[in-house]
């Protein structure tokens, strides 16, 4: 069945196995059905069975995304007013965009939230021409990216039990003495073939990878290994979060006194419900996307979270549909 873009419709979840599975690409986006098999207790067969069937459909995607603290300080979170019945075609215009890794509508339909990662003549463009020619945009509020606390590659659904989780997180790897150092990769042709390949699909086999950059399987294998080490295959497993039981999905936009910010932001980004934490300018200086699995945690999130933190003001802005995460857009299974 072919996959469609996220919508404001009933969405059920995935059955059990399907969300472990997710959490399990969560923990390690590259591990093997042989090893998730090992650890969930089924078989191997049925692990490469419905991990296909998920990135088949395009339901589940693994990508590698870049390190965020090299990305995440000078970012800019937009927020993005829309006249009525304009709000998806501004949507779909910025998810096509390279430089806009993440893009949301929010409840209302009348705002999109996006992130921008771009150098200053695409920044400026965007801002200061192309939204507001379009003539659907009505306001746009900006924040800059100040400090990162926790980004969403390092969000899991915690449906796996810690010795499940460490079954599958991968081991600390060292250099090889007959590798060249991890960081000539940065300059290295291949290397930047290996990893925009891998930004299209992480789980991309030794061998599939070798046919696309036109490279030996043994040599592409030890790239590989020489990534990893260096820690440039970092994943990311693009879901619709309602269908991991998530069904409020809302972005925190908090004001704290300057003394309390450190400590609010690190002790978010520990929390298992906050899937993105960073410090800002504007009229809000901390901002926290959390998922949550109805509107009354969501409540009892800002209560009894939020409230010893020191908050000064909130505004909570709920997500209606996620269009595209971590550079990948998000689509759900047609019923």
């Amino acid at each position: 069945m072919a996959p469609r873009t996220a919508d404001l419709d009933t969405v059920e979840t995935l059955d059990t196995l399907d969300r472990r599975l997710v959490c399990a690409l969560q923990v390690d986006g590259r591990a093997e059905p042989g090893r998730i098999a090992a650890a969930l207790g089924v078989s191997a067969r049925t692990v490469t069975r419905r991990l296909a069937r998920l990135r088949e459909t395009g339901v589940v995607k693994v990508v590698v995304q870049p390190r965020a603290v090299d990305g995440a300080v000078g970012a800019l979170l937009l927020r993005i007013r829309v006249l009525q019945g304009r709000v998806a075609a501004v949507a779909d215009a910025l998810a096509d965009r390279s430089d806009v890794p993440f893009v949301d509508v929010m409840l209302g339909g009348q705002e999109v939230g996006a992130v921008l990662v771009s150098d200053q003549a695409g920044r400026d463009g965007l801002l200061y021409r192309q939204l507001p020619v379009t003539g659907a945009v009505t306001e746009t509020t900006v924040y800059a990216v100040l400090h990162l606390f926790a980004d969403a590659a390092q969000w899991h659904a915690g449906l796996l039990t810690p010795e499940e989780t460490a079954a599958l997180t991968p081991q600390p790897t060292t250099p090889s003495p007959t590798l060249p150092s991890p960081v000539a990769s940065k300059d290295d042709s291949l290397d930047r073939a290996l990893l925009a390949a891998l930004t299209e699909d992480a789980r991309s086999s030794a061998a599939a990878l070798a046919a696309a950059v036109g490279a030996p399987e043994s040599t592409v294998r030890r790239r590989l290994q020489r990534l990893a080490t260096a820690g440039q295959l970092r994943t990311h497993v693009t879901v619709d979060p309602r269908l991991l039981g998530m069904a409020v999905d809302a972005n925190l936009y908090l004001s704290l006194p300057p003394g309390r910010l450190a400590a609010a932001g690190t002790a978010l980004a520990a929390h298992p419900q906050v899937h993105g934490v960073v410090a800002t300018s504007g009229p809000h200086n901390l901002m926290a996307a959390v998922f949550c699995p109805d509107h009354a945690a969501l409540y009892r999130f800002t209560t009894e979270v939020l409230g010893p933190l020191g908050v000064d003001r909130m505004e909570t802005v709920i997500v209606a549909r996620a269009v595209k995460r971590a550079g990948a857009r998000v689509v759900l299974p047609r019923p």
